[in-house]
Parts: C-alpha cells; structure tokens; sequence
C-alpha cells in the first residue's frame, strides 16, 4: 500500500495527449493523480468539467493534473466531447487509460470490496521529489471538493518551505501555527515580527509571506 513520503511508483502510460512516463512527465513539479471510476458515468463527468474549469488555478501553484481510468483510450476521446457540452469546460489535461489495470493495481486504486474492476476515486498528490504527500480516497458515489484538494496544495507547499502547519479549516493568507519542534529562539530568527503564544505548544505566527 503507498503510503505518505513513499516515492510514487514511476509507468509508462498511454494518454489522451499521447504517451507518458510518468516521473519524466513530473518534471520536478508537483502532481494530482486522480482515479475516475469509468467513462460515460455522471459524477465523473462533472468532475473532470470541474478540475477542466480550476486547471488554471493548478497551473497558478505549478501543479500538474492527470486522470485514470481503466477504460480503453478511443473511449476516453469519446467521452471528451460530453463533458465539454454538459459542463462548459473543455478537458485542458490528459487522461490516462488504464484497460488492463496495470496502473490502478500499482497504485491501489481497485478496492475488491467495493468492486473488482473499477477503480475509487482516488487522489494522490506528489512533490516535485516525486513523492507521495496526501493521498484521499472517495467512493463512486461520492464527487470530490477539487476545492478542498487545492486548499491541501496550498497548506502542503506553505509547509514545505517554512517551519509552520496550518489549523483546522485554514485557507491562504490566514495565520499558521510554528511547529512544536522550533524551539522560541529558534522561531525569533524565522518569525521576527513575533507571534501569539495560546499555549506551549500553540503558537500562531502570520503566514509567512503574506503581507
């Protein structure tokens, strides 16, 4: 089972936008690798218009987007035209085919409990170190908050470059929190301008860059 900070497992693929192996198609960028049940089907097809409609919002963080399903490529293009007239949104990324489940089994996308052939709905998201940072996973009934996702991105890349971790509920330029491994006088040379001591081991500083 993959797990968070396990190097995602590398494949080559065949995609809507041609072929791919997957780490070179990374490029020292983040990544969402998103599993979709099956093609033609509703909730699918309202959240691969949704992630079309917020890909710049990805692209805006540097993060590449990508899905799978175990459909066969010429249905994936099939597919497309659906999407853009029931959504409004063209699909502006690649959809991987997955029809002997070589892919969805690497990555543990196929939950026999709930079905033997189909994938969940699975997201992992992956560093530009190519490894894995969050993963969630939905069932096919349930359509995901490609919202909450890049609220996640926003919270994972923050954290990787500063000492701090993000409440509950947290959204962009709100306050953070030092992590309880900085000592203070460690954290008065990261966080000059000081911060708000609730308890020991909660302290809220402003986020880092945000002015």
């Amino acid at each position: 089972m993959l797990q968070l900070g396990d190097t995602a497992p590398d494949f080559e693929a065949q995609t809507t936008e041609g072929p791919i192996r997957f780490h070179a198609w990374i490029e020292g960028s983040w990544a969402v690798l998103f599993s979709h049940p099956k093609d033609f089907t509703p909730v699918c097809t309202t959240e691969l218009g949704t992630v079309a409609r917020l890909k710049p919002e990805f692209d805006r963080r540097g993060v590449k987007v990508i899905g799978l399903s175990v459909d066969p490529l010429p249905e994936h293009r099939a597919w497309v035209g659906d999407i853009a007239e029931t959504q409004g949104h063209a699909l502006n990324f690649p959809l991987i085919a997955d029809p002997e489940r070589r892919i969805s089994d690497l990555y543990g996308m196929i939950h026999p409990k709930v079905s033997d052939t189909l994938t969940v709905r699975s997201v992992y998201v992956i560093g530009p170190d190519k490894k894995l940072k969050l993963s969630l996973t939905y069932p096919a009934s349930t359509g995901r908050n490609f919202d909450e996702i890049l609220r996640a991105i926003d919270s994972l890349q923050l954290t990787a470059e500063h000492s701090v971790a993000t409440p509950a509920d947290w959204r962009q330029g709100e306050d953070v929190i030092i992590v309880p491994s900085l000592s203070d006088d460690e954290a008065k040379k990261r966080f000059p301008d000081g911060w708000k001591t609730l308890k020991p081991y909660l302290r809220v500083v402003r986020q880092p860059g945000n002015r």
